[in-house]
């Protein structure tokens, strides 16, 4: 029975991070095991004794702190503020330092562009690989617009990780986990993190610890809201699946809604009218694909209310600032053809039934979009790492935080430091991508010269740092028609080009960019679906 008790205790060691109250440790936890392969539900500890035995034995597990939570929209919503006094006697179940003779593991935060073009390339002969966020899939978000209005299925737009890099669910070392995380330890090399809730695991929020060899940062950004009152509480996002989800739900809604006998005319027109605030590729391509939902479908399928519907796209300066002025010209011209309203403004405040402008006027609304850039999420503001301008987590030319040792961080939660004399990159999918790209042939390189493990890549030559050449932008405005600009810089020249053409070029770019065959094909079908039956108006859930 001692010897029982001295096993447990060893295994469930102290560790140096506190994130939230713990409770009694007990059988509906759901330990992660040191080695060896996660099972369903039968699960043991790395000592081999199962919980059940441990809660036979009267074996608990007690832990205090005092964490401080946030509250975000980003992938890691939940934050932990600590001291070290907060880290005093916490115990997490979880994955260990590795041994000697054992393959060197890289923890990977989040499942964006960044990661996920990591993860997909990083030689697992080599390291084993640990994923947390809590989405299991990529969103390919160049065309998550279309998924609001029904030209696309939502799952044509999702990747599961597991496809991305099978060896999360393949290989005995490696695993996804669908939580966030909480906090990071760099002396201990050790990240916490706290499970999605929802899923009866006890105690509530069931949390755990990963040590790691190296860590990748790829958390990503959340919108930024300018702090205007509101925002959050009333203005829908599109950056993931389930945000598009959101706003298909709410303006089949608002289409069926509108349709009801006893509305007055004023209350039709604004359940009926969708605002858009921003006028990046996101808000234009959205705004484009809403006018062909309207022009083609809502007026065949909803002609009660067909003249009642009306887009407005609102932007504080001019709509693609980033593109050519011929281009941003032309999107203008069509956009205005196409029945979306331009108007220009600053946003003062946001109620549930209108929008305050800054020069006082009232824009009823029924939809309202937010798209008007990202931020530093909550948790990166709140880690202890430097940071570049903006807010993000600063690194240096090979994408490592300095003055921490493996740690690296790269998308859109990443930044040049002031002292590297290069500009933050903008967070756009190809910057991402590419710095993906990157350190996955960087971490390649140096695994294979035993620099896999903690504190062991300090010698290792890491070769020419990373270069971004940007190759271009495209934006598709609906109506068949897209701008494409191939300048590698805002004052540059280059190839600038509009219309169908340009439309062509932009769709075979981005089917030849979706990660999967299987998810290329499901695109390419659902868009000739579309092309011969309409959208579907079905509402489900």
């Amino acid at each position: 029975m001692a010897l029982v008790s001295r096993v447990l205790r060893g295994n469930l060691r102290r560790t140096g991070g506190a994130i939230g109250n713990r409770k009694n440790f007990d059988s509906g936890l759901h330990p992660f095991v040191s080695s060896g392969q996660i099972t369903d539900s039968s699960e043991s500890c790395s000592t081999g004794f199962s919980l059940a035995t441990a809660r036979e034995l009267n074996v608990n597990y007690i832990g205090w702190s005092r964490g401080i939570r946030t509250s975000s929209t980003s992938l890691f919503p939940r934050v932990a503020e600590a001291s070290d006094t907060e880290y005093e006697n916490q115990r997490y179940p979880g994955l260990e330092a590795t041994k000697p003779g054992e393959k060197p593991r890289v923890v990977v935060l989040g499942t964006g562009w960044a990661a996920c073009r990591f993860i997909k390339g990083l030689d697992t002969k080599i390291y084993d690989v640990v994923c947390i966020s809590p989405r299991n899939h990529m969103v390919f978000t160049p065309l998550l617009a279309s998924t609001c209005v029904g030209t696309l299925e939502f799952r044509s737009v999702a990747e599961p990780v597991s496809q991305i890099q099978p060896a999360l669910s393949t290989s005995p070392s490696s695993y996804f986990y669908l939580a966030s995380c909480t906090g990071i330890n760099t002396d201990k090399h050790e990240v916490y993190c706290e499970s999605v809730s929802n899923g009866g695991l006890r105690p509530e929020p069931y949390q755990f610890k990963v040590v790691y060899d190296k860590l990748v940062i790829a958390a990503g950004a959340e919108p930024l809201t300018f702090g205007i009152k509101g925002v959050a509480a009333h203005a829908y996002f599109l950056r993931e699946v389930n945000h598009a989800q959101d706003i298909r739900k709410k303006l089949l809604l608002n289409l069926m809604l509108s349709e009801n006998p006893g509305i007055s005319v004023e209350e039709r027109k604004r359940l009926l009218h969708c605002v858009v605030i921003g006028g990046g590729p996101t808000g234009v391509e959205f705004s484009g694909e809403l006018s062909d939902f309207i022009m083609k479908d809502v007026k065949e399928r909803f002609t009660h209310v067909k003249d009642y519907v009306q887009v407005t796209l609102i932007e504080a300066n001019e709509i693609l600032s980033s593109f050519d002025v011929s281009l941003r010209q032309y999107a203008t011209n069509h956009l205005t053809k196409s029945g979306v309203h331009l108007r220009r403004g600053v946003v003062k405040e946001v109620q549930s039934k209108k929008i305050v402008l800054s020069d006082g006027t009232d824009v009823p609304y029924g939809l309202l979009v937010w798209s008007t850039g990202v931020g530093p999420s909550q948790f990166v503001k709140s880690i202890d790492l430097p940071k570049s301008s903006g807010g993000r987590i600063g690194v240096d030319e090979w994408l490592r935080v300095p003055s921490v040792d493996d740690v690296y961080a790269l998308g859109d939660c990443a930044g040049f430091l002031e002292q590297t004399g290069r500009p933050v990159l903008p967070a756009l999918a190809q910057v991402a991508e590419r710095e993906g790209k990157f350190l996955m042939e960087l971490f390649n390189k140096i695994g294979k010269q035993n620099g896999g493990k903690a504190f062991s890549a300090k010698d290792i030559p890491l070769g020419e740092p990373f270069e971004y050449k940007h190759l271009g932008s495209m934006a598709s405005v609906g109506g068949y028609k897209a701008l494409v600009d191939l300048r590698q810089s805002k004052d540059a020249k280059g190839l600038s080009m509009a219309g169908f053409m340009s439309w062509l070029i932009w769709r075979s770019a981005y089917l030849t960019r979706v990660v999967s065959w299987r998810n290329r094909f499901y695109v390419a079908v659902n868009w000739a679906t579309t092309l011969v039956f309409g959208r579907d108006n079905s509402r489900i859930g």
